[in-house]
């Protein structure tokens, strides 16, 4: 029998890893850096790579193949997590390796302009302004649902173009595609569906009637005469859908709980704007909003930190782990928005670094420092305890966050 000090803390996916994994991924790092573990759903044997430079490592090393990840490798299509062999997804720039990854992600930045990219800054203004007056005349709400979701949703609703009365319906869906709930792994192909299903709507209307939104650029961008396909516009509207609402709301719903954690730290950012950028980068660090990287598939045989992993085997990199690795930042567990060691992995890293890190970040810019300005008194409603997360192999986000926004509110 394994004894208590032989052992993490938590067992992995279970309800007390999920409400804190950092004690675990401390017991990780320390005494089985790369651990070799069944997936909970169809028992798929896993590795999960916790420290900083083995994270980079995993992410970076082309022999750590994106093709397969996920959906794409056969243990997990015969596990049933993963839909059948043509899914769209299968194209999307997040699962696949140059030189498609290369042409991929090249056409997709071309429309990254610096004209379009200066209205997104607009338009997070003015969606977190509305959202700040909505929260206002409640008094009491929902950080989650009420704001960090709201701006989310609304923001990539405009950039990408899709008719806001679909919202609900792609919010279902997404939460089909990644469940917290391992007993719902069933659902995951579906969300897939209905992901892509909208995705190909967009794309069509976009061909037919083009505006000045991104879907509209993409299906447009061309270089030396290359165009993307109609499955490649497809998948890439897919991965932004998914990868672009929940996503920055589980960030900013983390971050704005962290500083309700550490008011000095909130009011340091106040006080002093010149910190904004770099309070995102240590909030990102912090408690970002993914608590790993896409699986990758070891494409040979190799050796990582001493583990010899077999050719076709899944690894996680697990994110959270790494932006806590003492060998990489000091006082890791502190937050601390005046560091300077940014090199972070909240976005990943290498050729799959995130590409709307951009927009991420700017959303975080504005809309985190925006609400404890509108709101300088808010409080929590709950018991610190009694904050819950939901977590999946590759998101950790609260449940709700319900405050108070105080008596000096101005409407």
């Amino acid at each position: 029998m394994t004894s208590i000090e032989n052992s993490p803390p938590a067992e992995l996916f279970t309800k007390d890893y999920y409400q804190n994994p950092y004690p675990t991924l401390e017991w990780l790092r320390t005494n089985s850096p790369v651990h070799e573990f069944d997936f909970p759903v169809g028992n798929v044997r896993t590795w999960m790579v916790t420290r900083y430079d083995d994270v980079r490592t995993v992410l970076a090393d082309p022999r750590f193949s994106s093709e397969g990840g996920t959906w794409g490798n056969a243990e997990f299509r015969e596990a049933g997590l993963v839909s059948g062999s043509g899914s769209v997804l299968e194209r999307a720039v997040t699962v696949v390796d140059p030189p498609a990854h290369t042409r991929l992600r090249r056409l997709a930045m071309s429309t990254f302009t610096t004209r379009r990219i200066a209205h997104w800054r607009e338009t997070v203004q003015r969606i977190v302004e509305n959202a700040l007056d909505d929260c206002a005349r409640r008094g009491s709400f929902d950080v989650m649902d009420d704001y960090a979701g709201v701006v989310s949703s609304d923001v990539l609703g405009e950039i990408l173009g899709f008719r806001i009365e679909r919202h609900r319906e792609l919010v279902e869906a997404i939460g089909q595609a990644f469940p917290s709930d391992p007993g719902l792994m069933d659902q995951v192909p579906e969300g897939f569906r209905r992901i892509c299903e909208y995705a190909e709507e967009l794309v069509a209307e976009k061909r037919r009637d083009p505006t000045d939104d991104l879907t509209s650029a993409l299906v447009h961008a061309s270089e030396d005469g290359d165009r993307l396909d109609h499955e490649e516009l497809v998948a890439m509207v897919a991965a932004m859908i998914m990868a672009g609402s929940d996503t920055v709301r589980a960030f900013v719903g983390n971050a704005v709980l962290a500083l309700l954690d550490h008011p000095e730290q909130c009011g340091l950012m106040l006080s002093s704007p010149e910190y904004t950028s770099s309070a995102v980068e240590e909030l990102l660090r912090y408690e970002g909003a993914l608590s790993t990287a896409l699986f990758r598939v070891t494409t040979e045989e190799l050796e990582l930190a001493g583990t010899v992993l077999p050719a076709g085997s899944p690894v996680i990199a697990v994110l959270l782990s790494a932006n806590r690795d003492p060998d990489r930042f000091t006082a890791p567990d502190q937050l601390d928005i005046t560091r300077n060691e940014s090199r972070h992995v909240g976005f990943g890293h290498g050729l799959h670094n995130c590409l709307g890190a951009a927009l991420a970040r700017l959303e975080g810019e504005i809309a985190i420092p925006a609400l404890f300005r509108r709101f300088p008194d808010l409080t929590r409603d709950i018991p610190r305890e009694e904050v819950g997360y939901i977590e999946n192999w590759a998101m950790r986000r609260l449940v709700r966050l319900p405050v108070s926004s105080g008596s000096s509110v101005r409407l």
